[in-house]
């Protein structure tokens, strides 16, 4: 057992009995170095994957691709660009969690993604959560309206089940990565069409205990059915609202997420997602978590970062990271910022569980945030990471 430990469920247990209320005299902060770097630019989606894949060892270069991100020098400057990608094992404890859905886990859970498409040999043996990359896209499913290849989405949710994984779903609703088709439909066909996708999948994959429901909301992506399932409505948010209330109608059980990036790193951006959040819920969409994928958070002082988690919280809402990877060569550099935020992240009372994106060397979307060599070997960040929980 860590050394740490106890003191970190010791304060895990008090936010449990008094809410988010207490997540201020319970926190635990990182050690920050300088003052918070500026708005970065979000990097280029990931592309979609082969919905034929099969779960075997891979090595590799990725499926995914993506441009670096820029850091200017403001810290108040919003992030602008592409879509960056995001995703969220074991259960841990909440009593904010919004509406009838699913209850908050009962362990911080530390999970991981697919390797271009597949899962690898002893993924298990580090992580106890798994997001399918690119599998479970709607674009990835559904091609051409109405055939639907589940055939990858089956064998990653089988070896979540053979290996007591939670699994999560990434993604119901996003402005990337869809079908074309739903674009060229009528608006109640489109308004058919979400909801028929949302209620097949939960059909299917009725375990799956996180959803990000809608991923990336704008100005980052905008959906091209955008109109047909809400438009902008009275809330302002309609379409999203909408698409929660269908996620919970058809997944009852599921914790569903609102999901962003840049949102714990920039101001302008962790401002915009906030005024999205609040008004959502306000108009009664039920929200259980939010989502920070937290690609640039490297980038920015710990305590910067631990500041927007804080503010986020202020929701009432628990803040899963949903997509967190280092995007450093040095080894020693990146097992110093894995040290810092990691530790952060799991002391905070208001995060249940926090999600790496990849971590094959080589086979990650965006370059040198690989934690483990094709053969096996552990990066430093990686072997830290693993002594830290006491696995591998």
């Amino acid at each position: 057992m860590n050394k740490n430990r106890s003191s970190r469920w010791l304060c895990n247990s008090v936010w449990i009995a008094l809410g988010i209320a207490a997540l201020s005299a319970c926190a635990d902060g990182g050690d920050g170095g300088g003052d918070g770097g500026g708005g970065g630019a979000g990097a280029a989606g990931s592309t979609g994957t082969s919905a034929t894949t099969s779960v075997s060892t891979t090595t590799g270069a990725s499926t995914t691709s993506g441009a670096s991100t820029t850091t200017s020098a403001s810290t108040t400057s919003a992030g602008t660009g592409g879509s960056n990608e995001g995703g969220g094992g074991s259960d841990a404890s909440s009593t904010t969690s919004a509406g009838t859905g699913g209850s908050e886990p009962r362990g911080k859970f530390v999970g991981n993604i697919t390797t271009n498409g597949n899962v690898r040999d002893g993924f298990a043996k580090y992580w106890d959560q798994i997001t399918p990359e690119n599998e479970g896209k709607w674009g990835s499913v559904e091609r051409s309206r109405g055939n639907r290849d589940w055939s990858a989405l089956d064998r990653i949710y089988k070896y979540a089940q053979d290996n007591n994984l939670i699994f999560k779903h990434h993604v119901f609703v996003w402005g990337a990565q869809q079908p074309d088709w739903v674009g060229r439909l009528s608006g109640a066909e489109q308004q058919a069409a979400v909801r028929d996708w949302m209620k097949a999948f939960c059909e299917r994959y009725p375990e799956t205990k996180y959803i990000d429901v809608v991923n990336e909301p704008p100005p980052h992506t905008t959906p091209s059915y955008k109109n047909g399932i809400g438009g902008d409505g009275a809330s302002g948010w309609d379409w999203i609202v909408n698409s929660f209330k269908w996620a919970r109608e058809f997944c009852p059980d599921a914790v569903l997420i609102l999901n962003d990036y840049n949102n714990i790193e920039y101001e302008n951006d962790h401002n915009n997602f906030m005024r999205i959040a609040r008004a959502v819920i306000d108009a009664g969409a039920p929200v259980d978590a939010l989502g920070a994928q937290a690609h640039d958070a490297y980038k920015i002082n710990t305590n910067t970062v631990k500041g927007y988690v804080d503010k986020m919280a202020s929701l009432g809402k628990p803040v899963y990271i949903t997509e967190y990877d280092i995007g450093i060569a040095d080894d020693n550099q990146q097992k110093r910022v894995m040290e810092e935020q990691f530790t952060m992240f799991w002391n905070h009372p208001a995060v249940p569980g926090i999600t790496l994106w990849g971590y094959i060397v080589g086979a990650t979307w965006r370059d040198n945030t690989g934690l483990q060599h094709s053969d096996g070997r552990l990066r430093p960040a990686m072997q830290w990471l693993m002594d830290f929980l006491d696995r591998g």
